[in-house]
């Protein structure tokens, strides 16, 4: 660690003084203008800064500087709000990277976070500071007038920086903020910074806990109706966290048999079966490093279920026809439109397993749900299909916009993006009209001839097969969410002429 440093017995003694120091802080702001003090005088720079996350982990603000000998005050004007903006930052810290730059004057890197001094700035450090979980809370920056190699010093500011936030933690617990010093609420996420389009409640609430677990390694479990938009939440989480510079592979685990399946995930030796004629690596391996999303992990057979565990727990897996183990370093997103702790219950999912998965589980919101957003979705896959038509945007009459707004979308967003798609193509003008979109409404005209008897059993009719689609034919879970008896289910459903093996989940 100290190698690459002037003196490195002198600097060991002065860092283990700085831990000792820092360790008998009082408050936090103390703690923090210690550390920047520290900083500065370890690695001689002229400047040093810390950076933090907010409590939702979408926003990069600026919490201590501490400039040409002197703390700067934190409610300077000239700060900025946030440094989302900041692309030397953004890397360092979504790509949990080291950045180290020696000639950073005319350098093509962009650097507004710095301020402006009579002599330019010649060299830049950018640390990550991680929490004990592994997951980056924060930038240490250091800054010099002077052309040095500052590489040298990042391992040992790093572990300084992360020791810092473990206190700072301490501290907060310890010491519950007053009324005269209480914390800024947290901002709510803003949808575009994860790609998604939508401003309900549901949705924001769905940012919300996205934004919590964006930083952790934790494995999220994404739940929702088929068409809730499960692989495009779990893209999302990949491409705005720490791995996002990695690959993002997608299994679908209903899309293989058993045998194939198991291959496909942990790939083989050659002669593991008839027809391995080479070494094939699987998805995690190929995922290694960045995230795999496994769809459907409802359908998982259960002998495949202990072996997912064991990579859960262990971090390791054996290709089929190995007798040797490897590690590997895969986020895991899982997501089922099913009720997997009904599937226990059944015993067709493993308990463990579900427990291991739902460590942090998030429920997408049915379109139905969320109120006010189906217009700007339909409008964002309109110019969406304008776009790869190379054709011209098209405006919306009110009365296709009222037809949509009407429209309980069974097929949520995906059924509302196949709508708009196919809008777009059979619009000959420049506006989409009500008759370019083909719901499946029943016709209110039917029931003019219907006495009260008929009418209601229409409406049971129908409200037994929305339930029935929803929880994909599975009967007892129907009947649990109707209120009703497993028998009188089978039993309406018979005098209403209902098979169940038809239903298209």
């Amino acid at each position: 660690m100290f190698t690459q440093v002037p003196q490195p017995l002198n600097y060991a003694e002065a860092l283990l003084a700085q831990f000792a120091s820092l360790s008998r802080a009082a408050d936090g702001a103390a703690l923090l203008g210690d550390f920047m003090r520290a900083v500065a005088q370890l690695s001689g720079c002229e400047l040093t800064q810390l950076y933090l996350l907010d409590a939702t982990h979408t926003c990069l603000g600026m919490n201590a500087e501490f400039l040409n000998g002197v703390l700067q005050p934190r409610e300077a004007a000239s700060l900025p709000a946030d440094y989302d903006d900041e692309q030397l930052l953004q890397f360092a810290l979504c790509q949990n990277r080291v950045v180290s730059l020696g000639k950073l004057n005319g350098s093509l890197h962009e650097t507004g976070f710095l301020p402006p001094q009579v002599a330019p700035w010649q060299s830049l450090l950018c640390v990550p500071l991680v929490n004990r979980r592994k997951a980056a809370e924060g930038l240490l920056v250091c800054a010099s007038r002077q052309h040095v190699d500052l590489q040298g010093f990042a391992d040992s500011l790093a572990q300084l920086g992360s020791f810092v936030l473990g206190q700072l933690h301490l501290l907060q617990r310890l010491r519950p903020p007053t009324d005269d010093a209480r914390p800024l609420k947290a901002s709510v996420p803003n949808a575009s910074g994860y790609g998604l389009i939508g401003k309900s409640k549901a949705m924001r609430d769905t940012y919300s806990l996205i934004s919590k677990v964006l930083h952790s390694p934790y494995t999220v479990l994404l739940r929702g109706e088929t068409g809730t938009g499960k692989e495009v939440v779990a893209r999302a989480i990949h491409d705005c966290g720490p791995r996002r510079s990695q690959a993002f592979i997608v299994q679908n685990c209903a899309a293989f048999p058993e045998s194939l399946l198991e291959s496909e995930l942990f790939g083989y030796r050659k002669g593991a079966f008839t027809g391995a004629d080479r070494d094939r690596a699987g998805l995690f391996d190929a995922a290694n490093g960045g995230t795999l999303l496994l769809d459907e992990i409802g359908d998982m057979p259960l002998s495949l279920q202990a072996k997912l565990l064991r990579v859960l727990q262990e971090g390791e897996i054996r290709p089929l026809g190995s007798n040797d183990t490897h590690k590997i370093d895969v986020r895991i997103i899982a997501a089922t439109h099913r009720d997997l702790s009904a599937l226990v219950g059944e015993g067709k999912f493993r308990e463990d397993l579900y427990y291991r998965l739902a460590q942090f589980p998030i429920e997408l919101p049915a379109l139905r749900q969320r109120e006010g957003d189906i217009l700007d979705l339909a409008r964002n896959f309109a110019e969406k299909a304008c776009s790869f038509l190379q054709r011209d945007a098209v405006g919306w009459s009110d009365a296709a916009l009222d037809r949509l707004s009407g429209y309980a979308f069974p097929g949520n967003v995906r059924e509302l993006k196949g709508l708009v798609e196919r809008a777009v193509l059979l619009c000959e003008g420049g506006e989409l009209l009500a008759e370019h979109f083909s719901l499946r409404m029943e016709p209110a005209p039917k029931y003019i001839s219907l006495n009260l008897r008929e009418r209601l059993a229409q409406f049971e009719r129908s409200l037994l097969l929305d339930c029935l689609r929803k929880n994909a034919g599975n009967q007892t879970l129907t009947a649990r969410e109707l209120g009703l008896p497993r028998r009188t289910l089978l039993y309406r459903l018979s005098r209403l002429n209902i098979n169940t093996g038809a239903i298209d989940d």
